[in-house]
């Protein structure tokens, strides 16, 4: 009986023992620091800089790691002397069209509709109408001209230059210069072997 009793005592001891250690241990994990975490947030003010200001500037020349874009004809769509480039900076593709298409009609048609004829469902509700695509200034400029609009915007068209990735923007110049040619093609742009989808009573 006394062997039980000195057990039970000793679980019991040892019991408080743990629990006063686990309320201690809690009482000093539970720091204010928890709440108010030594860190600043954007636009808090620091005394540690003589600027007042937490937010460090950016030291010169450097660059955040995926944004070097030192391809000046594929990301500005201009050659190093500052000129527009001619032609896309990667070979054109079926693919390439297709994506152009999508991109186009997600960002584009609203205003210039999905021939770029410039009367986008906007346009009928109010908006100002853009120039159609189909004239011979926009169909003799360069396509890093239309890059650049794209980029950077044109008169009451906004820049769509954090929506839309350059390689979508030059997809885009790609698919809209189709749209120019089928707007102005004639018998001689088609192949030969497709003619007959185009006699009356052809292939559809």
């Amino acid at each position: 009986m006394r062997t039980n009793r000195f057990i039970a005592a000793t679980v019991i001891e040892r019991s408080r023992f743990l629990v006063g250690a686990l309320g201690l241990f809690m009482l000093t994990s539970c720091r204010q620091d928890m709440h108010d975490q030594p860190k600043y947030i954007p636009l808090r003010p620091s005394d540690s800089f003589a600027d007042g200001r937490s937010a460090r500037p950016i030291p010169a020349g450097t660059v955040a790691r995926g944004y070097l874009n030192d391809d000046t004809v594929f990301y500005n769509g201009k050659k190093p002397d500052g000129t527009f480039v001619e032609a896309l900076p990667f070979p054109l593709t079926k693919q390439v069209l297709l994506r152009g298409q999508r991109r186009f009609n997600t960002f584009c048609s609203p205003c210039h509709d999905r021939t770029g004829s410039g009367q986008g469902m906007v346009v009928r509700r109010g908006f100002r109408r853009p120039t159609t695509y189909h004239i011979d200034r926009l169909r003799e400029a360069p396509d890093g001209f239309i890059f650049d609009v794209i980029t950077d915007g044109f008169g009451a068209m906004p820049d769509f230059s954090s929506e839309i990735q350059p390689a979508d923007r030059w997809a885009i110049v790609a698919y809209l210069r189709g749209l120019q040619l089928a707007q102005h093609a004639t018998i001689a742009d088609v192949p030969a072997e497709a003619h007959a989808q185009l006699a009356p009573g052809g292939p559809r």
